[in-house]
């Protein structure tokens, strides 16, 4: 037998990707599951993006190789993108690279940053990415609470008395995820003031900005973040193109060079095609976002009622494209609650626990379900 790498022993399988071929496999014996686990958009991307990919196969240069920075009209979407929404001003050529998909730039990232005993601030509870991705490049992962009682944001007091002499990055997503909570500018200028005084790369992954939120908010609206901060983001819940694989970093030049050197010895650039549907998600105006919105208000009004059922208590004002609910106290194990409802009631619901030890005693329900579903769901009970 050749021998896996060392690396390996430090990391599992993807949650999802193990807990989804079991719902495969239910859904093989002919069981009625309802899939209320992952957050993979069921509605559609706009028309105007499904033509333009679709006019783009016959363009002369779509099926060759592509720039590993993308196309020059996509990075100035982008930059259009920011200075719509948020209102920072970027420069196209040198401050934003197109990603596929803003997963593959936590890689990225960390392996143009972190060397080997480098430590890195991961959010517990927060996206089990972060704390594989350090694994695998050989840093340190140290956890850092959010808890209900602070609303699930860094307490900086108990921050400052950690060792934070070999930190190098800080992961941090605003709006939360997995519970919803919404960042604020005071919260972003706490992050970037940190990073300063400790030279700590902040990153704020944030792809769930214009999901049932009528504040959206970046890290770089922060005077003097690009100093320390890069932001990554995504048009996969925003614009429903999560299959595609189409995200983005943003931050000053140096950040971005950096980041290129480890991408363009792991891809050969974005598919032609993709990039031009995503030029014209881009340039959507805000009646986008309120039609997907209106849809994701009604789901969400009935993912109350089913955790409600449950016995949960639910933040009514989270945003974002999950509810996150607190189980009753006398539940013992989100998993275990979850895997009962899975296999008696053939619903697949995510438990808190796989985002860290403090998700224990919640579970999370995705709008990424009909309502027709989540009425069938509450049924069943």
């Amino acid at each position: 037998m050749i021998k896996t790498a060392n690396r390996l022993n430090t990391v599992q399988e993807y949650y999802f990707s193990k807990k989804l071929k079991e719902v495969r496999q239910l859904i093989s014996d002919g069981k009625p599951i309802i899939n209320m686990g992952i957050g993979s958009p069921d509605l559609l991307p706009s028309p105007l993006v499904i033509e333009a990919i679709q006019k783009a196969m016959f363009d002369d240069k779509a099926h060759e190789y592509q720039s590993y920075q993308g196309l020059p009209e996509l990075r100035k979407g982008m930059a259009d993108f920011y200075k719509n929404h948020f209102n920072v001003e970027l420069d196209f050529n040198s401050e934003i690279l197109p990603l596929m998909g803003s997963k593959e730039g936590i890689m990225h990232i960390s392996m143009a940053f972190l060397n080997e005993g480098d430590t890195v601030l991961i959010p517990n509870p927060g996206y089990p990415t972060y704390a594989a991705v350090t694994e695998l490049v050989q840093a340190k992962p140290v956890y850092y609470d959010l808890t209900d009682e602070t609303n699930w944001q860094p307490d900086f007091e108990k921050l400052e008395q950690l060792d934070l002499s070999n930190v190098k990055i800080m992961w941090v997503s605003y709006p939360h995820m997995p519970t919803g909570v919404n960042g604020s500018l005071e919260l972003f200028e706490k992050l970037v003031a940190f990073g300063k005084k400790h030279k700590i790369l902040i990153i704020n992954d944030n792809p769930y900005s214009f999901v049932l939120n009528d504040n959206p908010m970046s890290i770089l609206q922060v005077e003097g973040a690009k100093d320390i901060a890069i932001e990554l983001n995504s048009l996969s819940k925003t614009y429903n193109m999560s299959g595609w694989r189409v995200g983005m970093v943003l931050g000053n030049s140096n950040f971005m060079d950096a980041i290129l050197k480890v991408k363009s010895n792991m891809d050969s650039g974005m598919f032609y095609g993709i990039q031009k549907g995503a030029i014209e998600a881009l340039k959507l105006d805000k009646s986008w976002f309120d039609e997907q919105n209106n849809i994701y208000k009604k789901r969400k009004e009935v993912v109350i009622q089913l955790a409600e059922k449950l016995g949960c208590e639910v933040n009514k004002n989270s945003v974002g494209l999950f509810v996150w609910a607190k189980l009753p106290s006398h539940v013992e194990s989100s998993e275990a609650f979850i895997d009962k409802i899975l296999l008696e009631k053939h619903i697949f619901i995510t438990p808190g626990t796989i985002f860290g030890c403090n998700g224990n005693g919640y579970i999370r329900f995705s709008l990424c379900v009909t309502e027709e579903k989540i009425k069938e769901a509450i049924s069943r009970f």
